[in-house]
């Protein structure tokens, strides 16, 4: 039976089970994208108790990220033949061993093999992530269940260094950080219990970068570069611009990063409609939107309002963003998803890491307006290299179909 019958058959095979099983990975989201990034809000006291310096202790976001690239580029083959329900569950353990470790941790080393741990689970879990709701339910639901399950992606990168904080005053930072691991402890109950048994299928012999060789996946996974690569040029240096242009103070900031993070709750719950009429015609249209809310921050970001208008917008766009390529991957490589999902991860922390090193760079040395600038043409030409793929690959279809027709 080919890959994509499978991955059908699966998805048929229980409605609520299968619904049950997304609600399960979508709480496995929010407890893996909170531990990434519970170490922001928490570097000052974690550089004194294991005697390093704050820029030592802020590695621990940057080894989790390598290992999540690392991760994501060879899982597909690493567990070819395993059952993915398996390798899953084993995935969530991993999280709980890092809570534990990074917890416990005496020193800096086991700290950052801690971090290596949950970056493991972070690029294994998103590699397998569309190819697993494929399989979970009916191919006409899955843009709603990627949805929900980039909405605990939402509400976990909202609500995690604040959320770190508040736990570290209290609780110390081993304390936040040992928080997680309850919270894994319960996904894994929760997936043992949802997951269907889900043999390997799809997993050809070669490297991931075998997917290029497909017609539109070139054009996407540069389309998603670009996009992430000027989110993050921008996103990143959301906070000295909203300090030093637009001049709140740190409850108003905090407010406007909230209000951000719910428009981007909302935005993952709204899109999966929209994705399954006009999939090509958003992954086109939201870089754009987001290109223009870059240059109008520039000019009408002075007032703390249009402000919070704009950033509303940004984050109702920008959030839901990730719901829309998720959904191209899952109809562009139906027979292998797994492969296109770790290359997509590695391409995705990638242009995070280099918009945000390039951001940085310039917005040191030509300000704000240059840098919003370079946020606003990357998005551009992610919006041309899309529609650019898109329109190729749909001539190229024509092309091999008009002799049959003619025929």
């Amino acid at each position: 039976m080919p890959a994509q019958l499978a991955y059908q058959r699966d998805a048929a095979t229980s409605h609520v089970a299968g619904w049950g099983a997304v609600f399960a990975l979508t709480l496995c989201v929010a407890t893996l994208v909170a531990s990434e990034f519970m170490p922001i809000s928490l570097l000052t006291p974690i550089a004194t108790d294991l005697h390093v310096t704050e820029r030592r202790a802020g590695q621990a976001i940057a080894v989790s990220g390598v290992f999540a690239v690392l991760t994501s580029l060879g899982i597909s083959q690493a567990t070819r033949g395993i059952d993915r329900r398996a390798v899953l569950l084993s995935l969530t353990v991993l999280t709980m061993a890092s809570g534990v470790m990074v917890s416990f941790a005496p020193n800096a080393s086991v700290f950052m093999a801690g971090r290596a741990l949950i970056g493991i689970a972070i690029g294994g879990f998103w590699s397998m992530s569309a190819a697993t709701v494929m399989r979970l339910v009916p191919q006409e639901d899955v843009p709603r269940a990627l949805g929900v399950l980039n909405g605990g992606n939402a509400l976990a990168t909202t609500v995690a260094a604040p959320l770190g904080s508040f736990l570290g005053q209290y609780v110390g930072w081993r304390g936040a950080f040992f928080s997680v691991v309850p919270l894994a402890a319960l996904t894994l109950a929760w997936l043992f219990a949802s997951l269907p048994s889900m043999p390997s299928v799809g997993a050809a012999r070669g490297t991931i970068f075998r997917v290029l060789r497909r017609p539109r996946v070139p054009f996407g996974m540069v389309a998603v570069t670009l996009f992430f690569f000027g989110q993050f040029a921008l996103y990143t240096y959301l906070r000295p611009f909203l300090e030093t242009v637009t001049r709140v103070d740190v409850s108003t900031l905090s407010l406007l990063l909230l209000i951000t993070g719910g428009a981007g709750l909302l935005g993952t719950y709204l899109i999966g409609a929209i994705l399954r009429r006009r999939l090509y015609s958003v992954l086109v249209a939201m870089p754009l939107a987001m290109a223009a809310i870059a240059l109008a921050l520039t000019t009408l970001g002075g007032s703390a309002i249009t402000a919070c208008i704009l950033l509303a917008g940004w984050g109702l766009v920008g959030t839901a963003a990730p719901v829309g390529w998720w959904t191209w991957l899952s109809k562009d490589l139906p027979d292998d998803a797994e492969a296109g999902g770790g290359l997509m991860v590695a391409v995705i922390q990638l242009a995070i890491a280099s918009g945000a090193t390039a951001g940085g760079f310039v917005y040191d040395r030509s300000g704000y307006r240059s840098t919003f600038a370079v946020s606003a043409a990357a998005l551009c030409a992610s919006a041309v290299v899309a529609g650019t793929g898109f329109c190729h690959a749909r001539r190229k279809q024509v092309s091999v179909q008009a002799p049959l027709g003619g025929g």
